[in-house]
């Protein structure tokens, strides 16, 4: 019987392009509230699909559309491939 393991990871750790699902968000409450009121919420499936010249901000693809976060930020979210 095969068992399905999934990895925890935070998301700047996730490679390019590779969808992954959001675990939970970490960090100062309006941090997390920000997030969450962009659709960054648990079981949200995500990917990372660009990174600036000096690593910061993280441009995210998730619900049919696209965002930036600060890599601080987005390395609060938990996240599982």
């Amino acid at each position: 019987m095969l068992s399905h393991t999934h990895v925890s990871l935070r998301l700047p750790q996730v490679p390019l392009r590779v969808s992954c699902t959001i675990r939970s968000i970490q960090g100062p409450r309006a941090v997390r509230r920000r997030l969450l009121e962009l659709g960054l919420t648990p079981g949200t499936v995500i990917s990372v699909v660009g990174v600036s010249p000096l690593g910061d901000p993280l441009e995210l693809s998730l619900r049919g559309g696209k965002l930036s976060v600060r890599k601080k930020e987005a390395l609060g979210i938990e996240v599982e491939r």
